[in-house]
C-alpha cells in the first residue's frame, strides 16, 4: 500500500503507511469499500461546487465513526487528519475527459471567454487555421500541430485576450478526388460527368469534415467548430475569385507555354509544393555523342567528314532526347578537344576528362588524348545533327548551371522539357518542343517507332536501343539520384511543356522579400528557409486539368481557342454567381448564364474554360476568404502554425498571394513544427506496420492491457515534452514515459485538493485562511517559489517554448513540492488539532499551490486542470479554470529566504544519506527512529541552523519556534543537535554513521537512535512520553493537545479502541 498519493524520499516512513492504513480502515466503514472511494461518480455535480464544504468538526465526526470488521492499525487514527478527496488518482479519461468537454460546451467556454475579453476591451489574438485536407483520418502530424495552437490559444486566452479560432478544411484538389474514384467501380467511373464528380467529391468531403472535427474535439482543441471554414463554401469560393481578379487586374496572372511540372498518373500540371523526392530513385543515365556538321573556327582545324569531333552530353533522362534541340556550354569553363579509338574525338569539359574516361571504361592505364583546350565561348557557332533526325542544332550559350560537378560539362537542352533549357530556348529562340501526351507516352512529333509508348516505361528504353544502334551511345547506366514524383499518387513526373496559367513571381517578388522581414518567424531558421523559396521562385503555375476545385474564370474564342475573355466585368460577375450559387455554377451553367450582361448577346463566340486552380491558390487565398472577411477575426492575423514543409507550401502561396493583392504578409508571426517519427526515428508507413494512430492513445486499442486507453491529456503531455522545432518521436515506450509523467502531476493535484477539504479561502466568511505576513518563513519559500515557476512558465509559453514550461513544472512538482515542502507537511496536516496554526498556514500555501499549479497546467492539460478546479472543495468565483485569467497575482509573489531553505534542503539530503546506512543495518527503520547531529565550521550557516533547533520536546505551543521552521520537523526526525565540533559527533554517533564534511550543505553528519520513547499516535521519539501528567501518557505534549482540541470540536470523549488478544501478540 503506497504511504500517500505522492512520491517521497522517505518511502520507508512507517509513520505515513500506519496514517495511510487508518484512513483506508476507516473510509472502509464509513464509504464502503476503498477502490469503491476512489472510484466514486465524477460527474459534475452542482451541489458539490456550490454547497458550503465539511467543517473540520463534521470531518473529524465522519472519521470518528468507524465501522466496519477490521480494527485501525493506531489507536489515535479518529483525531488524525487525512487527505480526503473526490478527484479521482486515475484519470478514467475515456469517461471524464468527454465529460468536462461537454461542461465546455454546455457553459458555451469558448463564446464566453472571447465575450468577457472583449467586454474588457482587451486585444484580439487570431492564430489562422492552415487548412488539413479532408481526405482521410488523421495521424500523429495533425495531432502535433492542433494541439500546439491550442496550447498557444489556450494560453492567449488565459491572458485575457480575446481568442477566435476558426478550424479551417482544404477540400478541393486531386487528393479527394483521388478518394472519390478509389470508392467508386469501374462502370460508374465511366459515367461520371464533371457536375457528378464534384456532387460526389464535395459529399465526400464535408463527410470527413465532420469526421476529422469530432477527432480534433476529442483532443481537447478550442474553437469555433460549429462555425468552420471549408474552401469549398460559396463565400470562400468567390473571395478567392477576387483575389485571382485583383491579381490579374495588376498584370500578375498570364497565359503561356511553358515546362511544368507535369504528373502522367495524375494527367495535371503540379506546383513544387505538390511533390516529393524519395531517397530510392534510380533513372538509367546516358552518355550521347553528337557529330559536329560545322564547327566554330575554334573547332576547325580538328573537324573534318572522315574524323569528325563529336559534342559529349549526359543527361539522366533519355526519353528527352527526342525534343533536343541544342548543346549548351558555360562560356567560362574550359573544354578540350579529346581522342581516343574507342570514342573518336569528343568534346568534354576539361576537369571531367578523367572522370569520363572512367565512366567510358578506357582500356587499362590509357587516357585521352588531349588535342586542343579552349574557353566555351569558342565553342559557340559550332552545329551539329541529331542521331535519330534530321535536324541541325547549335552549340549555345548557357547559364552558371553548367558545372563540372557531374556530367560533361555540355548541357543536351530540350526547352519543352526543362526550367533552364526553356530560358536558354527563350534567350536563343528556339522552338518549344514536347512530343509527350497528357498520359506521359509519346506523340507522333517523337517518331513513328516511339509514338505510344510511356517515356517512363519502355519509351525510355527505346531511345536508349536507338541511339546505340546509330552509333551515338556512350555509356549507359544506373544512376540514383532524388527525382520528383507526385505526392499524391506517389509515382514519378516529367517536366513537360503545356499552355497553363500562371502567377508571374517576378512581378512582386521583391516586394514579398521585404514583408518577410515584417514578420516574427520561429524558429529563426523559417525565414531563411522561405526566403530561398520566395528568392528562387519562377512563375508559379496555378492551372490543374481536374473538375474538382475552384475554375479559372476565362472564356476562350471557340473557333481559335486561342484569343480569352477576361476582364473586370467578367470577373466581377463570375464572383457575384460564385458567391450565391457555388463554383458548381461553372458546370452547371450555360456561358450566356454566366457572362455579364454586356457580354450575352455573343454568348455563342465563348466557351467556358476547363482548368482549375492549384489548390495551394485555394489555402493560400485564406486571408482574403476567411481572416479578413468574418467579423471576429482580422488580417493580418498574428500567426500562422504549420509543418516546415509549408515554408514551400501554404506559407509560401499565402504570402505571395497578399503581397501582390495588398502588398502585406498576411501573418505577424509564423510558427513551425517538424515532422512525427517513431520511436527508432523512422517514417511511419502502413508497409513498416509503425503507424502510431492518435485515437487509438486515446481510446486503447481492442486489448486494453497491451494498449490501454491514455486520454487526451496524455497525448497532448508528449506534444508539449518533444522539441517540435524539429522532427519528434513517439511511440509505445515514449507515451507510456509521458504517462508516468502525467500520473505523478495528477497525483500531486489530488494530495493537494485532499488536504484542503476543511479549508475556508481568504475573503470567504469563516476564512481560515493565515495572512501572508504571518506566515512561517518556509511557507514564504514555498510561495516564492511558486511564484518563480510560475513566471517562468508563463514567459516559456508566451515564446511557444513548451518543452521548457513542462521541464519546470514536472521539476517543481517533484523536488520542491513532493519530495520536499510537501512531504514535510504531512506532520502539520495530519498531526496538528483541526485549528493549528501550523496546518491553517500549510493549508494556505497548498491552496496557492493548487490553483497556480492548475492555471500553470490548463493550457497543456486542460482536461485535468478543469477537473482540479471543478473538484475545489471551496467556493470560487469562476465556474471554470479558464475564466479568471492567469495567477498574476501569485506570480508577483517575490523570492523568500532562499539561501536559508537551498541550506536545510541540502542538509536534509545529507542527512539522508547516512539515514540509508544505518537504515541498511537496522540501527533505524523510519526516519522519525533516528536523531542527527551536525557540525559545520561556517558561521553563517551555522547560525542559520541554529535558529532552526526547535524545543526539547514536543509542545504546543513551541516556544524556540513557530513549529514550522524547525530542522526536526523539515528534516523529519525526532531529535536534532548543532554540534560544537567534529569530535563531539563521535561521542554520540559510531563513526560508520558519521559523514565527512564533503557534503553539499558543507556539514558533517552524524545519525543514531533517537532518545525518548515513540509517541503513539505522531510516532516522534520524545523523551517526555511516558513522563508527564496529560491524560494519554504513550503520547507527546503536543498529541495530547491534539487529541483534547478534536473532543472540543466533535463533542465527543475519545475512547481508545479495545485490543483484542490477537493484536497483543507480537508481529513476527
Amino acid at each position: 500500500m503506497k504511504t500517500s498519493v505522492l512520491s517521497t524520499s522517505t518511502k520507508e516512513t512507517i509513520f505515513l503507511t500506519a496514517m495511510f492504513a487508518a484512513w483506508m480502515a476507516l473510509k472502509r466503514g464509513s464509504c464502503g469499500t476503498s477502490s469503491q472511494w476512489m472510484v466514486q461518480s465524477f460527474a459534475f455535480r452542482p451541489s458539490v461546487r456550490q454547497q458550503r464544504r465539511a467543517t473540520s468538526s463534521a470531518l473529524s465526526a465522519k472519521k470518528a465513526a468507524g465501522g466496519g470488521d477490521k480494527k485501525p492499525q493506531n489507536p489515535f487514527a479518529s483525531t488524525i487528519i487525512l487527505p480526503e478527496t473526490g478527484f479521482s488518482q486515475r484519470a478514467n479519461a475515456v469517461v471524464r475527459e468527454p465529460e468536462i468537454q461537454q461542461f465546455w460546451n454546455d457553459y458555451d467556454l469558448y463564446h464566453k471567454l472571447s465575450e468577457q475579453a472583449e467586454a474588457a476591451d482587451a486585444p484580439r489574438f487570431v492564430l489562422h487555421d492552415g487548412p488539413p485536407y479532408a481526405n482521410g483520418d488523421l495521424h500523429c502530424g495533425h495531432a502535433l500541430n492542433k494541439i500546439l495552437k491550442d496550447f498557444i490559444n489556450r494560453k492567449q486566452a488565459l491572458n485575457g485576450k480575446q481568442v477566435h479560432y476558426v478550424p479551417g478544411w482544404d477540400c478541393h484538389g486531386l487528393p479527394i478526388e483521388l478518394k472519390v474514384l478509389q470508392n467508386m467501380k469501374s462502370k460508374e467511373r465511366e459515367g461520371l460527368t464533371p457536375v457528378t464528380l464534384r456532387e460526389k467529391a464535395a459529399s465526400f468531403a464535408k463527410e470527413t469534415v465532420e469526421k476529422q472535427s469530432q477527432a480534433f474535439q476529442r483532443y481537447g482543441i478550442f474553437g469555433d467548430f460549429e462555425h468552420p471554414y471549408l474552401t469549398l463554401d460559396p463565400k470562400f469560393e468567390a473571395a478567392q475569385i477576387r483575389v485571382f481578379g485583383e491579381m490579374f487586374q495588376k498584370g500578375f496572372i498570364f497565359r503561356g507555354r511553358k515546362p511544368v511540372h507535369w504528373s502522367p498518373s495524375s494527367r495535371t500540371a503540379l506546383a513544387e509544393a505538390e511533390l516529393e523526392y524519395p531517397d530510392n530513385h534510380v533513372s538509367k543515365s546516358i552518355y550521347v555523342a553528337f557529330e559536329v556538321v560545322e564547327a566554330s573556327d575554334a573547332l576547325k582545324d580538328y573537324h573534318s567528314d572522315e574524323s569528325p569531333v563529336k559534342v559529349a552530353v549526359w543527361t539522366t533522362t533519355p526519353w528527352t532526347m527526342p525534343a533536343n534541340l541544342a548543346v549548351a556550354v558555360n562560356p567560362e569553363l574550359s573544354y578540350s578537344v579529346v581522342n581516343h579509338v574507342k570514342t573518336g574525338k569528343l568534346v568534354v569539359a576539361t576537369d571531367l576528362m578523367d572522370t569520363i574516361a572512367k565512366k567510358l571504361e578506357l582500356p587499362d592505364e590509357e587516357s585521352f588524348e588531349v588535342l586542343v583546350t579552349m574557353k566555351g565561348s569558342e565553342l559557340i557557332g559550332t552545329s551539329y545533327t541529331h542521331p535519330l533526325y534530321d535536324r541541325k542544332s547549335p552549340v549555345l550559350a548557357g547559364g552558371d548551371y553548367i558545372t563540372t560537378e557531374s556530367g560533361t560539362g555540355l548541357v543536351h537542352t530540350a526547352p519543352g522539357h526543362g526550367q533552364e533549357d526553356y530560358q536558354t530556348g527563350l534567350k536563343n529562340g528556339l522552338e518549344l518542343l514536347s512530343p509527350v501526351d497528357d498520359v506521359g507516352k509519346f506523340t507522333i512529333e517523337a517518331g513513328e517507332e516511339f509514338v505510344g509508348l510511356s517515356v517512363l516505361g519502355e519509351g525510355n528504353q527505346a531511345i536508349i536501343d536507338a541511339l546505340k544502334s546509330e552509333g551515338a551511345l556512350l555509356k549507359a547506366e544506373d544512376y540514383g539520384h532524388k527525382y520528383p514524383y507526385d505526392w499524391r499518387t506517389k509515382q514519378p513526373t516529367i517536366f513537360r511543356a503545356t499552355d497553363q496559367w500562371f502567377a508571374s513571381v517576378e512581378g512582386f517578388r521583391d516586394a514579398a522579400i521585404k514583408a518577410i522581414d515584417t514578420v516574427q518567424w520561429v524558429p529563426d531558421v523559417g525565414k531563411n528557409r522561405i526566403n530561398a523559396f520566395v528568392s528562387g521562385r519562377g512563375d508559379w503555375c496555378i492551372s490543374r486539368q481536374r473538375s474538382w476545385g475552384v475554375p479559372i474564370p476565362v472564356f476562350y474564342d471557340r473557333e481559335t481557342g486561342k484569343e480569352v475573355l477576361l476582364n473586370d466585368s467578367t470577373l466581377n460577375h463570375i464572383e457575384k454567381v460564385f458567391a450565391e450559387q457555388g463554383s458548381d455554377a461553372w458546370w452547371k451553367l450555360e456561358e450566356k448564364d454566366l457572362l455579364p450582361e454586356e457580354y450575352k448577346d455573343e454568348a455563342d463566340k465563348w466557351k467556358k474554360g476547363t482548368d482549375t486552380m492549384d489548390v495551394w491558390f485555394d489555402s493560400g487565398s485564406s486571408w482574403a476568404g476567411v481572416a479578413s472577411a468574418r467579423e471576429e477575426l482580422r488580417y493580418p492575423a498574428d500567426m500562422y502554425l504549420e509543418g516546415s514543409d509549408q515554408h514551400r507550401g501554404w506559407f509560401q502561396s499565402s504570402l505571395l498571394t497578399s503581397v501582390a493583392v495588398n502588398e502585406q504578409a498576411p501573418y505577424k508571426t509564423v510558427l513551425t513544427h517538424g515532422f512525427v517519427l517513431d520511436e527508432k526515428g523512422f517514417k511511419m508507413s502502413k508497409s513498416l506496420g509503425n503507424v502510431i494512430n492518435p485515437s487509438q492513445i486515446i481510446e486503447g486499442g481492442n486489448n486494453k492491457k497491451q494498449e490501454p486507453a491514455y486520454g487526451a491529456d496524455v497525448l497532448r503531455l508528449w506534444v508539449a515534452s518533444v522539441d517540435y522545432s524539429g522532427d519528434v518521436n513517439i511511440g509505445p515506450n515514449i507515451i507510456k514515459q509521458t504517462f508516468e509523467s502525467y500520473r505523478k502531476l495528477r497525483n500531486t493535484a489530488r494530495y493537494l485538493i485532499g488536504n484542503l477539504a476543511d479549508f475556508v479561502p481568504e475573503g470567504e466568511p469563516g476564512s481560515t485562511a493565515v495572512p501572508y505576513d504571518e506566515l512561517p518563513s518556509l511557507d514564504k519559500w514555498m510561495l516564492g517559489r511558486l511564484g518563480s515557476v510560475l513566471r517562468e512558465v508563463d514567459e516559456a509559453m508566451n515564446e511557444f517554448q513548451f518543452q521548457r514550461a513542462v521541464q519546470e513544472l514536472l521539476r517543481f512538482t517533484s523536488a520542491e513540492m513532493s519530495n520536499f515542502y510537501l512531504d514535510v507537511a504531512k506532520d502539520r496536516l495530519y498531526i496538528s488539532a483541526t485549528d493549528d496554526f501550523r496546518r491553517r498556514s500549510c493549508q494556505t500555501v497548498i491552496q496557492a499551490l493548487l490553483e497556480g499549479f492548475a492555471k500553470a497546467v490548463a493550457p497543456i492539460l486542460p482536461h485535468m486542470a478543469e477537473d482540479i478546479w471543478q473538484n475545489l472543495p471551496y467556493a470560487t468565483s469562476s465556474k471554470s479554470v479558464f475564466e479568471g485569467g492567469w495567477p498574476s497575482h501569485l506570480a508577483m509573489l517575490k523570492e523568500h529566504g532562499s539561501e536559508k531553505w537551498e541550506l536545510v534542503r541540502q542538509v536534509r539530503d545529507d542527512v539522508n544519506k547516512m539515514l540509508e546506512v544505518a537504515r541498511s543495518d537496522k540501527l533505524v527503520g523510519a526516519s522519525l527512529d533516528a536523531a542527527a547531529f551536525l557540525y559545520v565550521e561556517d558561521d553563517d550557516k551555522r547560525k542559520t541552523l541554529e535558529s532552526l533547533v526547535g524545543d526539547e520536546n514536543l509542545i504546543v505551543p513551541p516556544i524556540k519556534t513557530n513549529g514550522v521552521d524547525e530542522l526536526r520537523t523539515v528534516l523529519m526526525l525526532s531529535q536534532v543537535h548543532i554540534m560544537d565540533s567534529a569530535e563531539s559527533i563521535s561521542s554520540s554517533c559510531n563513526e560508520k554513521y558519521i559523514s565527512t564534511s564533503e557534503t553539499s550543505s558543507g556539514c558533517i553528519v552524524g545519525v543514531s537512535k533517537a532518545a525518548g520513547q515513540k509517541c503513539g499516535r505522531c510516532w516522534f521519539y520524545d523523551t517526555n512520553v511516558g513522563n508527564h501528567d496529560h491524560p494519554h501518557s504513550d503520547v507527546c505534549q503536543r498529541c495530547n493537545d491534539a487529541i483534547s482540541s478534536w473532543e472540543k470540536t466533535t463533542g465527543q470523549t475519545f475512547v481508545r479502541p479495545a485490543i483484542t488478544e490477537e493484536e497483543q501478540q507480537p508481529v513476527a
